[in-house]
């Protein structure tokens, strides 16, 4: 195949760029020789993957965080508009993940351990087709977008966990993320939500967190939704509610291996779509997808599934 790696120096506090001869011998000594660049900016990556696709390359290996894996997805594909259909680039194209970000999460999901060693292994497996997810939102403007994920989204307080993690230094690792999400529930108070399920009549709901889960973890290590698959062809949806600091620092060993699923407070089912909009009118409430605050809400919830080969 013709790979292309796509690498965010910045990505696990500047690490993943210190360590690039490293990263491009063991990507070499795997499947040989290869293209690479660096992303400078936000959304740099979908453009260098774009690029990359249509110059005919057909395996494209993101190497960073979670944020940066979202960036390369969304670059396999058209740039979303809202109410167009996906347009892939190459069908045939393929990613591959070399995990080297702060949460890790993707990579929890799909087995990776993290190693360097393990993880260009990797790059000669098998290609198979996953599910993505497409939300079109609500731009703080209050402008339309669309973007593409691979994990997980997430409304409510994990969107003001995230801004408050990307606003900090990630240099404590995975516990930047729990220090984010302590000062992210300090004197958080539910919001209220108009939520409608594959199309069914809207219902009201009062939320810590409603997560949309393609991938089973978020947050730097929560295995959020233990039943979701990326190749089910559903979300897994999560809904935290009465979700306090307390619960968080007394509930974290069954946040973190799934069993929170069946404490009071969590509630879980399937769907294929789900439009969400905020039942007080005139309140701002956030969304993020992969650890990337996007906008807010009105915002509507698309699976795609088979959308795009992995290579695993």
């Amino acid at each position: 195949m013709k790979a292309f790696l796509v690498l965010n120096p910045r990505s696990a506090n500047g690490r993943t760029g210190r360590h690039f001869d490293s990263i491009a011998q063991a990507v070499r000594g795997s499947i040989g020789d290869h293209g690479h660049a660096f992303t400078e900016r936000i959304m740099h990556a979908a453009e260098l993957t774009r690029t990359a696709l249509a110059a005919g390359h057909d395996l494209v290996i993101a190497a960073g965080g979670d944020g940066t894996i979202n960036e390369v997805v969304n670059g396999f594909f058209e740039p979303a508009l809202p109410g167009q259909p996906p347009r892939l680039i190459r069908e045939e194209a393929a990613l591959a993940i070399i995990a080297r970000g702060t949460g890790g999460d993707l990579r929890r999901t799909v087995g990776h351990d993290g190693n360097l060693a393990e993880s260009c292994a990797r790059l000669k497996g098998e290609h198979r087709k996953i599910d993505l997810g497409r939300v079109d939102y609500t731009l703080a403007g209050g402008g339309q977008a669309s973007r593409y994920f691979i994990n997980v989204g997430d409304v409510g307080v994990g969107a003001k966990i995230v801004e408050i993690a990307n606003r900090g230094s990630k240099a404590l690792g995975t516990f930047s993320f729990t220090i984010a999400s302590l000062r992210g529930l300090l004197g958080w108070r539910d919001v209220r939500l108009s939520a409608s399920f594959d199309g069914a009549a809207a219902q009201v709901l009062t939320v810590t967190s409603l997560a949309v889960a393609n991938g089973r973890y978020f947050g730097g290590g929560m295995m959020i939704a233990p039943e979701a698959r990326l190749d089910d062809g559903l979300f897994h949806i999560t809904i935290w509610s009465g979700f306090t600091l307390f619960d968080f620092a007394t509930k974290g060993g069954a946040i973190r291996d799934g069993s929170h699923v069946k404490l009071p407070g969590t509630r879980t089912r399937t769907a294929r779509t789900i439009s969400l909009e905020a039942a007080t009118q005139g309140e701002a409430i956030g969304l993020e997808v992969d650890g990337e605050l996007l906008g807010q809400l009105p915002a509507t919830f698309t699976v795609l599934p088979g959308a795009l080969r992995l290579v695993s």
